[in-house]
């Protein structure tokens, strides 16, 4: 099997999948891209995924990329071993909704806070902060009351666990860059044990971004 995985450090989706690929345990030719140089425009990468994004999976010349599509395939094409979707289909539709309110309400409030960080002197940054916050804490209540188990699974990390923590994580990153951003009571209490279960599991130390460390 030739499976190679593109992937840019800190990128929550790219992180989600390489998540995915470790806890399906499968070995992998892993390619760092670096953002920096360019690379994700390079003809050669643009060959595997014309839009130019990470992350992007090859498996055996068969290319795929945008995250939530390569983990549906990842979960299909290898069935065996540890799970990433239940077997229930309305369980498993579940998920899959879960994955989507993930992307289009709990990343689209982190990603209000990103960009200030990414653009220094952006007019708008507080505002931006502010609604960004305001916006994640709507959040963290409503995902306090959907964990009624240790993980959004059920008994065991899934597909949509690896999708919302690195999102997750990436407030501390925010924090870490510019200390005082973000609340220290922001994440619910829930949530907060389900991310420090999540961030002691092996594959997150594995997957920890590179220029994180």
């Amino acid at each position: 099997m030739a499976l190679t995985f593109y992937y840019g450090s800190g990128s929550p989706f790219a992180w989600r999948v390489w998540l995915a690929l470790e806890h399906k345990g499968l070995s992998y030719d892993f390619r760092l891209i670096s953002f920096d140089k360019r690379e994700h425009k390079t003809p050669e990468y643009l060959a595997v995924n014309p839009r130019g994004e990470v992350p992007a999976l090859v498996d055996d010349g068969f290319a795929i990329f945008e995250s939530n599509a390569i983990v549906e395939y990842i979960a299909e094409r290898w069935p065996e071993g540890p799970t990433l979707f239940p077997a229930d289909i309305r369980q498993r539709a579940i998920q899959r909704r879960m994955i989507r309110e993930i992307d289009n309400h709990f990343v689209e409030a982190v990603e209000m806070m990103v960009r200030p960080l990414l653009e220094p002197g952006l007019p708008d940054a507080a505002e931006r902060t502010a609604k960004g916050l305001a916006a994640l804490r709507t959040e963290f209540a409503y995902w306090e009351k959907l964990l009624t188990g240790d993980w959004f699974g059920g008994t065991a990390p899934s597909a949509a666990d690896f999708t919302l923590y690195p999102s997750v994580a990436m407030l501390g990153r925010i924090e870490t860059r510019k200390p005082g951003t973000v609340p220290a009571d922001l994440i619910t209490p829930k949530m907060a044990a389900w991310q420090q279960r999540m961030r002691a599991l092996p594959i997150t130390e594995k997957t920890w971004p590179p220029h994180w460390r």
